[in-house]
């Protein structure tokens, strides 16, 4: 490749796999489950912590679907994906996103419940960048700091 197409490779590896993160939260927030694990790698693995793991988009499906799939809209949440940090190796890459969810608080006033980051090993499979490993870390609250 020329140095503008491998110029233009990165910066389109890079927007795919930030576009990644915010596939993630959205789908996370609106219950789309089947797109949400449609975002991992046939080996893919998501570790959150006391929410769970799972291997494989079929079983990150279903915990989605046992953790978050019984709230109700006033419980639902919304996901503020910030600050990636993108390390590209040809077909692979790491990454480190900040996210902090945000919950309906007292009287429906907008109230921030959690504060963490995600550390990624992502894969380009079938043409698309997908989440090979994504391990949660919660910063805030406190309580669940040495979450894994």
């Amino acid at each position: 490749m020329s140095d503008i197409e491998t110029r233009l490779r990165r910066l389109e590896d890079l927007q795919e796999i930030q576009q990644l993160f915010i596939d993630y939260g959205a789908h996370l927030d609106a219950g789309r489950f089947e797109q949400y694990a449609a975002l991992f790698a046939r080996e893919g693995e998501v570790k959150l912590g006391p929410m769970g793991r799972a291997k494989g988009p079929a079983a990150i499906r279903e915990l989605m679907e046992k953790v978050l799939g019984a709230r109700t809209d006033a419980e639902k949440s919304y996901h503020l994906i910030t600050s990636p940090i993108i390390h590209l190796d040809g077909d692979t890459a790491t990454s480190e996103v900040m996210w902090s969810v945000i919950n309906a608080g007292e009287d429906g006033v907008p109230a921030l419940g959690m504060v963490g980051a995600h550390h990624d090993t992502l894969v380009r499979e079938d043409g698309r960048w997908k989440f090979l490993e994504r391990r949660g870390t919660m910063r805030l609250p406190a309580h669940y700091r040495g979450a894994r």
